[in-house]
């Protein structure tokens, strides 16, 4: 169940941790050395990359974005290692991606996206690993029911946790691991699926979210399942097919790269299985309504977004 801080601010405690969506700034000196090592993030280079990122969008003259707030370009500077150039290309990939496919992100807030996180459909409620990535937890085996639950809503699940997850200034640092467990899959979860969405799915990770990837983590597949990834595997680029690792039942290489912690019990961790994780951050993330209706509004003029 979601507690609240004095603030109003909801926290979760689940499997002895203390779980919140933490959007203040970081201060400690792990994520400080992790950021200039890895992201080029320096006074120097956040000021110029600043600078430089609100020149260039101030020439994209019909993209609507708050590009005065600092915290909105630092959630694309990050992972862009500070070059303002590719920032820049990420963002109008980012909204763009939004104005193609606008029924799968019209009205991108928690209350509209509730179906994906029953049954932990989709949840990204556990603690942070050591090197303080987020883990992003997908049920698409026989959890998951197409009829009840269509893909389009998995995957519009998927987008409102990420999003979440790069409100934290920490996430964006450190990345973010994904989980998928396939356990059940069958032949009518992939009839629901297309070459043309699998592109869609691909090109958003590749080149449009802002996000430090490092791993995607496929638990429990059936032997059926390579049909599924022969839909993918096309538009893999390099990089990213060399992040995707196939586990099957045996957990020992998956628990080597994500923290038992962030597992629940029957995938190998030792989260409790009582409680259902995607609902409870469903119910967490609520709390945030309003600061999803406020994203809606940005983007390209001809979007199909009303504010």
């Amino acid at each position: 169940m979601a507690l609240y801080y004095d603030d109003g601010t909801p926290y979760v405690l689940l499997g002895g941790h203390r779980i919140q969506l933490e959007r203040e700034p970081f201060t400690e000196e792990y994520y400080v050395e992790k950021a200039e090592k890895e992201l080029r993030e320096t006074p120097e280079n956040v000021e110029k990359g600043l600078r430089e990122l609100r020149e260039l969008l101030k020439g994209e003259l019909d993209l609507v974005v708050p590009m005065e707030d600092d915290v909105f370009l630092m959630k694309f500077l990050r992972p862009c290692k500070f070059y303002a150039e590719s920032a820049f290309k990420r963002i109008k990939a980012y909204y763009k991606f939004r104005l193609s496919y606008a029924n799968y992100c019209k009205d991108l807030t928690p209350r509209a996206t509730q179906a994906a996180f029953q049954n932990s459909i989709v949840s990204m409620l556990s603690p942070r690993d050591q090197q303080g990535r987020r883990l992003l937890f997908v049920e698409s085996g026989e959890r998951w029911k197409p009829s009840v639950i269509p893909l389009s809503e998995v995957f519009r699940g998927v987008q409102i946790a990420l999003e979440s997850a790069l409100e934290e200034p920490r996430t964006q640092v450190s990345g973010v691991n994904v989980a998928v467990n396939l356990k059940g899959l069958s032949l009518s979860h992939i009839m629901h699926f297309t070459p043309s969405f699998a592109k869609m799915i691909v090109d958003w990770i590749q080149d449009c979210i802002p996000v430090r990837l490092k791993g995607v983590h496929i638990i429990n597949q059936p032997y059926i399942f390579n049909m599924l990834f022969a839909l993918f595997k096309p538009f893999l680029s390099t990089k990213l097919r060399s992040r995707i690792h196939f586990h099957g039942s045996d957990t020992t290489l998956l628990l080597k790269d994500v923290d038992a912690s962030q597992l629940v019990e029957r995938c190998g961790g030792t989260l409790p299985e009582n409680e259902e994780t995607g609902d409870i951050m469903w119910k967490m993330l609520c709390h945030y309504e309003e600061d999803f209706k406020t994203k809606i509004c940005h983007g390209y003029v001809n979007n199909n977004n009303k504010c």
